[in-house]
């Protein structure tokens, strides 16, 4: 079955950078999209960055834009997400999620990792 783990996550002053990680298995992954997800507190969950694991092709929500970069490390079936110039507003669980055959933008993921926490301080 595939799994994925999270990493990565910590506190952070705004305008700072942190980079996630997502350890997958159960491959491969090569007719799966990859993405990333947050939710904050009392709000539902949203659609962050997307790849497909093959092609690479990238999707981005527009909130991110020009300050996330998802990539992934195929031999060593790694998922990243770079954030730079954090945001209060981007304090949040980041869950990685991995997709069959849905759309890279969700929300029909199949599975899910546990998240990892991001806060940004003002």
């Amino acid at each position: 079955q595939v799994q994925l783990v999270e990493s990565g996550g910590g506190l952070v002053q705004a305008g700072a950078s942190l980079r996630l990680s997502c350890a997958a298995s159960g491959g491969p992954f090569s007719n799966y999209g990859l993405g990333w997800f947050r939710q904050a507190p009392g709000t539902e969950r949203k659609f962050v960055a997307g790849v497909w694991w093959s092609g690479g092709s990238t999707y981005y929500a527009d909130s991110v834009k020009g300050r996330f970069t998802i990539s992934r490390d195929i031999a060593k079936n790694l998922m990243y997400l770079q954030m730079n110039s954090l945001k209060p507003e981007d304090t949040a669980v980041y869950f990685c999620a991995a997709t069959r055959h849905g759309s890279i933008r969700g929300p029909d993921y199949d599975y899910w990792g546990q998240g990892t926490q991001v806060t940004v301080s003002s």
